[in-house]
């Protein structure tokens, strides 16, 4: 880190206007208004295609967010998408209405797409077609810039002095029609998300840390989306409980046949069944309906149809053959966790714990998380698995090769070379 980028550290966690006297009270923070009143939901082809041309008009980044229904329906899919942009104004669609958004994403190729978390919305968006070729994440953006909440409404408030409304976040948005508070909060979602961008984006710039946030924005644009989990029923919420192969193909059956529900009925899996009657009913392996019908979670209020469903599925995990049985849950592929490392390997556990230190120490004077820094699995794959002789662009092509970008090697490397040299 240079001298300058110390210095703007220093200064990093500034909020607007500072803390005031004591013996002054704060303002109030003002509530946050729509600047043109809510926008009528999109949810016709003609009406989209009024949209996609007012966008392809305006100028400047795009600010965008989606709203899913976690919790209430299967899947992850958007039920809401909100835009913003200079001389277009802000656009609420209604993706059950325009599932197929990919000509508004066309329309903005090429233009900056302002996201906050974007890594949670992205997924939802490129199922209906929206995917963008640049990105600015508010979110991230306030990480490596230092500030302690990174929340929108967070952000908003400390960077920008306007207090957005809260409540409405974790509600149903399949709901159909979204009721008017519902929709005001989804649009000041977006009312300053520009505004927003362009105040991070300074404070980056100020601390010498703007070419750094580009380069992980660009590493989300350009990441693929992620491959389907391999055995999602292992990670059943009290799954460490379950130690037999017997009672673990009861919870792969219950698992798989819960999914299977969840999906027809478009419900969320654990509105269908819980996790944890799952583990009941796997720990106890129930010999019929009614010992089925004493565990928890499979109470008086489940239909008899429902209880000889459930109880189907422990009948077949019960008829497998020993072949079938799921073998105990695999190691991930990588080193061991540390906590064993002083048995396994001992120099292994010094260079990590020389590694820790560096980086930790690092990550408190650049005043951003650790982990954003340097993924704490990259750290523990280079100190189990070093190179074999430890020289910087050694170090640098495996962090190169586990994924870390160009300034994270920049700032790292020589910390990691120093730590496996002295524990060599």
């Amino acid at each position: 880190m240079t001298d300058a980028q110390e210095t703007a550290a220093d200064s990093s966690l500034r909020t607007t206007g500072g803390a005031p006297p004591d013996d002054v009270a704060p303002a109030p923070i003002p509530l946050l208004e729509p600047r043109e009143g809510i926008p009528p939901v999109v949810a016709s082809d003609d009406a989209l295609a009024r949209v996609i041309a007012d966008f392809a008009r305006g100028t400047g980044p795009v600010a965008v967010d989606a709203e899913r229904a976690s919790g209430y329906r299967y899947g992850q899919r958007a039920y809401l998408v909100q835009l913003r942009r200079d001389g277009a104004g802000s656009a609420l669609v209604d993706p059950v209405g325009c599932p197929d958004l990919s000509g508004l994403s066309t329309a903005l190729t090429g233009s900056e797409w302002i996201l906050h978390a974007a890594t949670q919305d992205l997924p939802c968006l490129r199922d209906i077609g929206m995917a963008p070729t640049s990105l600015f994440d508010t979110e991230l953006a306030g990480r490596l810039a230092g500030f302690p909440r990174v929340g929108l409404g967070a952000m908003v408030e400390n960077v920008l002095g306007y207090a957005l409304e809260k409540g409405h976040s974790a509600v149903d948005w399949s709901t159909r029609p979204l009721p008017e508070p519902w929709l005001r909060y989804a649009a000041l979602d977006v009312e300053l998300l520009i505004d927003l961008r362009d105040a991070l984006e300074d404070e980056l710039e100020r601390q010498g840390k703007l070419e750094w946030a580009r380069e992980e924005f660009d590493a989300i644009a350009s990441a693929p989306p992620a491959p389907p989990r391999k055995d999602p029923w292992r990670r059943t919420s009290g799954m460490h409980k379950v130690r037999r192969r017997r009672q673990m193909a009861v919870v792969r059956e219950l698992w798989n046949t819960r999914d299977q529900v969840a999906q027809r009925r478009d419900i969320s899996p654990g509105k269908v069944l819980g996790d944890a009657a799952i583990v009941e009913a796997a720990l106890a392996v129930p010999a019929n309906v009614q010992a089925l019908t004493a565990l928890p979670g499979f109470g008086h209020r489940m239909g008899r149809r429902q209880l000889e469903q459930w109880q189907a599925a422990v009948e077949r995990a019960k008829a497998l053959p020993e072949s079938e049985l799921p073998q105990p849950g695999q190691q991930p592929a990588g080193p061991p966790p540390p906590r064993s490392w002083a048995d396994k390997d001992p120099a292994a556990a010094a260079r990590l714990s020389a590694a820790r230190a560096a980086v930790s120490e690092l990550a408190e004077r650049l005043h951003m998380p650790q982990e954003n820094l340097i993924t704490p699995d990259t750290v523990r794959r280079v100190c189990w698995e070093p190179p074999k002789i430890v020289t910087p662009s050694a170090v640098e092509d495996t962090l190169a090769g586990y994924g870390a970008r160009p300034w994270q090697i920049e700032q790292v490397g020589p910390l990691l070379v120093r730590a496996l040299a002295a524990t060599a």
